[in-house]
């Protein structure tokens, strides 16, 4: 027998920072915190234990973050490394982190942090957090990461720090043994995992794992993806940041944010489901706002820049708020089979929600494919009116499992059996469509499993959608006339123009809207000169 070795890999490759950014209030509005707090009640982490792993930030001692620099008090924290554990801060087990600061800052700092009122906060020295290492027998070289540091009752682990692009610094295998640690740990768990994709190149690893949130810094410098080894869509969703560092807490700030809520009842009595980390995953990809130039495949979700978008945890929280909506009818069919709408006359009995759910396929005695069908009337009394739809689903990969189950989505016109719209990657865990310009009427959006060859018969997923119409009112009040629009989803402004034959349109120095009774509203006077205006999105 080949004797067995097992070495420590390397020390962590750290993302090169060269300055730290918080989020300015202009970040917090494009993420749709500021609306968040204005339309909701302390929505903010509370009650939510997370983590913080951070590299050596100029030394390798130098991963702490100093509780007074970000404006909460010492008492919240623990502090972890190989040389032990402190509840106090400054201690012997490390020292302070600029760059810890600055990702404190914007996930749960008290000034521009997206979760302010998080419940406790490990922070780890990334080597003892993960290890990274190998074995050897006889000539191979048999890679493993273990999270051997983690604390399983932290609910979101943000980490703005990288092993090296593939295959620049780190090997296909070492990503893949990295992605798997990552992946059983998250499935085991419940733990969301929230990772900068990196600051130029290739997306790396540990945001190339399936279960966790790979972020991109929008109006950054970012990697793109897709990933190196098979070919899936990272980064996930992108927030507003110079590096990904400082994008990466706006999202785990999100989660934190979202898993509070769930917790609390704001999605339903079911708060084990509004809780899991499909769900959250589900809802943050799904309420993020286009950027003008996103664009994805049918076997590619998501942009290779963007993800699903850029962060908007207001239209998260809202699809959240829409509730727990379980498929009207499921149905088999012969593998590789036609899956058009049935005949069920149910409907799902609102627009905006969310659930989380189970489909089951066949393999024996013979092959079917499983479909669970999601009716919607996308109606709204106006003839003119068209609609957007957005729909994602997420799925673990297993524990112990290289490979993932095949899942898809689907979104048929009900009326015709006319196919709109479809997501069928065969490498992510992931599936998202967004369809604009919808004629009004009834859907099927189909969440379909693959029968035959399966990791498992039975697939839980988490599903998030949306349909919604735009709609920008104009009503004139004595000399004024006022200009409103629904608060969600977010992500609109008001442009204006003076003529329709050759618009100009622009913000034109329109003032800002102000929120009431959950509908945005501008008033400008009867003889401002522009008459003509619409709702354009993103707003960025």
């Amino acid at each position: 027998m080949n004797q067995l070795s097992r070495r420590k890999a390397p020390a962590i490759f750290i993302c090169t920072i060269l300055f730290c950014l918080t989020a300015t209030a202009q970040d917090l509005n494009m993420v749709g915190l500021t609306l968040l707090r204005a339309v909701t009640t302390n929505v903010d982490g509370t009650g939510i234990r997370v983590a913080q792993p951070e590299g050596g930030y100029g030394s390798a001692t130098n991963w702490e973050v100093n509780p007074g620099a970000v404006g909460v008090a010492s008492n919240l924290f623990t502090y972890y490394s190989a040389s032990g554990t402190a509840s106090s801060f400054p201690n012997g087990v490390g020292a302070v982190s600029d760059h810890a600061n600055g990702v404190a800052q914007n996930f749960y700092g008290v000034s521009s942090g997206v979760a302010t009122n998080v419940a406790h906060v490990d922070n780890y020295d990334a080597d003892y957090f993960v290890q990274l290492g190998y074995y050897l027998t006889g000539p191979v070289t048999n890679w493993f990461c273990q999270l051997a540091g983690a604390n399983p009752t932290d609910h979101v682990v943000n980490q703005s720090f990288i092993f090296g692009s593939v295959p620049d610094q780190i090997s296909v295998v070492m990503q893949q043994a990295i992605d798997s640690g990552y992946d059983n740990y998250a499935a085991t768990n419940n733990t969301s995992f929230v990772s900068g994709a990196g600051n130029g190149g290739v997306v790396c690893p540990p945001s190339t794992c399936y279960n966790g949130r790979s972020v991109g810094a929008y109006g950054g410098s970012s990697s793109i993806g897709p990933t190196f080894d098979n070919g899936r869509c990272k980064p996930d969703i992108t927030a507003p940041a110079g590096v990904t560092s400082y994008s990466t807490p706006q999202v785990a700030g999100a989660a934190a944010d979202l898993m509070q809520a769930g917790l609390r009842g704001d999605g339903g009595g079911d708060t084990n489901s509004a809780t899991d980390i499909r769900t959250v995953k589900a809802l943050l990809l799904n309420g993020a706002v286009k950027p003008v130039d996103w664009t994805n495949a049918l076997s590619s979700p998501l942009d290779a820049r963007y993800g699903a978008g850029v962060l908007n945890v207001f239209n998260a929280y809202k699809q959240l708020a829409g509730g727990k909506r379980s498929f009207i009818v499921a149905t088999t069919v012969a593998t590789g089979g036609a899956h058009p709408p049935t005949g069920a006359t149910g409907t799902v009995s609102v627009l905006s929600g969310w659930d989380f759910n189970t489909n089951t396929s066949a393999q024996h005695p013979s092959a079917l494919d499983a479909v669970n069908h999601y009716y919607f009337n996308a109606t709204n009394g106006n003839p003119g009116a068209t609609f957007t739809a957005t729909a994602t689903i997420v799925w673990n990969r297993q524990n112990n499992q290289t490979a993932i189950n095949n899942l898809n989505l689907f979104l048929y016109n009900a009326a015709n059996s006319n196919l709109v719209a479809c997501s069928t990657s065969l490498v992510d865990n992931v599936e998202h469509i967004y369809k604009t310009k919808l004629v009004q009427g009834r859907y099927d959006l189909q969440v379909w499993k693959a029968g035959g060859a399966t990791v498992t018969t039975s697939e839980a997923y988490a599903l998030a959608f949306e349909f919604f119409s735009d709609t920008l009112t104009i009503t004139r009040t004595g000399t004024n006339t006022a200009l409103t629009w629904p608060v969600y989803p977010a992500g609109f402004l008001v442009e204006s123009a003076t003529n329709l034959i050759a618009p100009a349109w622009s913000t034109n120095n329109l003032p800002a809207p102000t929120v009431t009774n959950n509908s945005n509203r501008i008033w400008l006077a009867t003889t401002n000169a522009n008459q003509f205006f619409r709702l354009r999105r993103p707003n960025f």
